[in-house]
């Protein structure tokens, strides 16, 4: 199983940015995914992600926001927005039999809900969320999430239990306006970063392994 190398363009003002395509053999869906703001789409977490929904016979596609490929402060929210729709019309050109899904880890994630509720994504299907960042660690709040009512699209968010950028009683209101297309599933013991409290932890499930499983079986029912 082979990672394909490429660049796009992110945005028409910034340089192009790298991507990174897995494909199984087999795959019938794709899942573009964005980075969280600290680390790139090279990441561990990133990779895992990818990893254990390749088990399944899911493709990723995952790319660099330009803040990151170039070093330095995160750009605008339109630079951002422009990035995720521009990732997901490459997938698109590279891969177009494939199922289309989109989402990323924490910003990644957070920067495709934008991009989903300001204008439609060609051909994604669905949405997942891995660790949607509600809120800054220590100030809780659910602003962040406010616009997710003006996404029509599935939408599935995974989220660990210790998560401290998630309070789920905040969340919870939002997705109560949202259940019709909305799925929260939580990871027991995970945080923010996907480390566990390996004492405590009830399943004896790796978690990435979980969460591929769970997104596996999400994206079944969307198709």
């Amino acid at each position: 199983m082979n990672t394909k190398e490429l660049q796009f363009e992110a945005h028409p003002d910034k340089a192009n940015v790298s991507a990174l395509l897995l494909k199984p053999r087999g795959a019938k869906t794709l899942v573009v995914l964005g980075h969280g703001a600290g680390a790139g789409m090279r990441h561990a977490n990133m990779e895992n992600i990818s990893r254990s929904l390749a088990k399944h016979g899911i493709a990723t596609f995952r790319y660099q926001f330009p803040f990151m490929e170039r070093g330095g402060g995160r750009d605008s929210l339109q630079v951002s927005v422009s990035t995720v729709c521009n990732a997901i019309k490459c997938a698109k050109k590279l891969t177009p039999k494939l199922n289309l899904f989109a989402g990323g880890h924490s910003y990644g994630g957070r920067m495709t809900s934008h991009a989903a509720a300001t204008e439609p994504l060609g051909g994604v299907v669905g949405l997942i969320f891995f660790s949607f960042p509600l809120h800054m660690p220590g100030r809780p709040s659910n602003d962040r999430a406010s616009h997710l009512v003006d996404i029509k699209l599935p939408m599935l968010f995974l989220s660990g239990t210790r998560d401290a950028m998630m309070t789920p009683e905040l969340f919870e209101p939002i997705l109560k306006k949202i259940s019709d297309r909305a799925m929260m599933h939580q990871l027991d013991t995970g945080d923010h970063g996907y480390k566990i409290l390996k004492r405590t932890r009830k399943s004896e499930e790796d978690i990435f392994d979980e969460m591929g499983r769970v997104a596996s079986e999400w994206i079944s029912e969307q198709n």
